[in-house]
């Protein structure tokens, strides 16, 4: 069975995020690009008078930039340029249409280098079952409670600037080949730039005890990731420990977000070796007696919305 023969396949409105505006009247509907993030949502525009938005519970598709990135849309709403609309031609489930964005886009492999699905889509090919455990998985919409209240994030003009070395103590991870990697329960950090860091698990005496963050300095340089079980570091990874103060979840969610900001100046081959990463400088709020505040970082994370599934 082909996407043209399950969807009605409508082209996007073509729209520029920047020839839009906004407003805080409560008439917004979501913006979506070719982003893989977000459900593919970049922002909240005003309703443009002369074109209605698509309908909620239709599935968008990139067909550039992030190909084949495949969203249910909860809300009604615009997009912007090589983004396909799919309607089903018949009623389906919330599942049902989970599932077939997943299918889709189980076959971004086939659009690597710049190659667009605008031609393709409605010829692929997906399953002509759903299979039963889409029925029996429920979905859940995901609530939170927020544990702190802070007013705002703190001027930066405020912050101070501190050196990695000064704040962590630093490990290099180990070499493994495959020959030497079994299955097994203890998470394997790669230098990758998804699922925390964890390329797979393997039956090794764990290398490192957790609540550390892992900052990869070959691969996918700059990724950094919290690590709060056990595990094994490949040799592309440095390991950071707090040094003289106290780590936990929160302050890492802060501390690592300062981190990657950091990765686009060790693009295209250029490794952020362990040196190089013990002198980069970050900008972190500020304690009256000059130290990171750690305390104020972590309340600011616990009052961010859904900080209680961190």
């Amino acid at each position: 069975m082909k996407v043209k023969d399950l969807f009605e396949l409508r082209q996007g409105n073509g729209f520029e995020l920047m020839h839009m505006s906004s407003t805080d009247e409560g008439l917004d509907v979501n913006f979506v690009s070719r982003t893989a993030q977000n459900n593919g949502v970049v922002a909240q525009v005003d309703i443009v008078e002369s074109t209605k938005p698509f309908e909620d519970g239709s599935i968008t598709v990139a067909l550039g930039g992030s190909v084949l990135s495949a969203f249910v849309q909860k809300n009604p709403f615009y997009t912007s340029f090589h983004v396909m609309v799919l309607v089903p031609k018949e009623n389906m489930t919330l599942g049902e249409k989970l599932y077939y964005c997943m299918c889709i886009k189980a076959n971004a492999y086939k659009y690597s280098y710049g190659r667009q699905a605008n031609k393709t889509l409605r010829e692929l090919e997906l399953p002509d079952i759903i299979p039963q455990w889409v029925y029996e998985t429920s979905i859940k919409p995901i609530t939170t409670t927020k544990l702190a209240a802070v007013d705002s994030l703190s001027s930066i003009k405020n912050w101070g600037i501190y050196s990695l070395g000064e704040l962590f103590k630093f490990h290099k991870g180990k070499r493994l080949t495959k020959e030497d990697m079994n299955e097994g329960v203890v998470n394997f950090i790669g230098a990758i730039s998804e699922n925390n860091g964890v390329r797979q698990c393997i039956d090794v005496e764990p290398m490192f005890s957790p609540n550390c963050i892992t900052v990869n300095y070959n691969g996918s340089v700059g990724e950094a990731f919290y690590q709060h079980e056990p595990f094994w570091a490949s040799d592309d990874v440095n390991v950071l420990y707090a040094d003289g103060w106290t780590l936990n979840r929160h302050i890492a969610m802060f501390v690592i977000t300062i981190i990657k900001s950091s990765r686009y100046k060790f693009s295209y081959g250029r490794k952020w070796t362990l040196e190089k990463m013990k002198e980069s400088t970050i900008k972190l709020p500020k304690a009256l007696d000059g130290s990171p505040d750690w305390l104020y970082m972590e309340k600011y994370i616990k009052s961010l919305s859904y900080s209680d599934r961190i």
